[in-house]
């Protein structure tokens, strides 16, 4: 039987998790791409390289998080968290939020790589959304 998960049920999967489906808009469709992320209260930092999502999100700041654990087919849970996305400009939260990002993730991709080195490359783009509804469904 599916059975509605509780706002505080949703938010602790959504905590405990760490990867998600990143959904915006770009150029009137929907746009969709899996990401890491960290979550904090209401918050959830994420950071990308300049690029197709970063430009729709600017444009149409609406977005979507969407996580799931699937044991089975008829044993499992998701959540959609809505928000809206915020770059975050100041370089002292940049620092704190990617230090956040690479103490739960520290196999870092080449991106991120660059950034911790001090290679020369694009940086990355820091933002968060802030999570003003939240949804959850689970089977089992």
């Amino acid at each position: 039987m599916i059975e509605q998960l509780s706002r505080t049920e949703a938010m602790a999967m959504l905590a405990a998790r760490g990867d998600a489906c990143l959904g915006c808009i770009v150029d009137d469709e929907p746009y969709v791409v899996p990401m890491h992320y960290v979550l904090e209260g209401e918050y959830a930092y994420l950071h990308s390289l300049p690029g197709r999502k970063i430009d729709g999100m600017r444009a149409s700041p609406r977005v979507c998080l969407q996580v799931q654990e699937v044991r089975s087919e008829f044993r499992w849970r998701s959540v959609q968290a809505f928000g809206d996305f915020e770059e975050i400009e100041d370089e002292a939260e940049k620092d704190r939020v990617l230090r956040l990002l690479f103490a739960r993730f520290p196999r870092l991709t080449p991106a991120d790589a660059v950034r911790r080195d001090g290679r020369a490359s694009a940086p990355p783009i820091v933002f968060r959304i802030r999570v003003d509804r939240v949804t959850g469904l689970r089977e089992g």
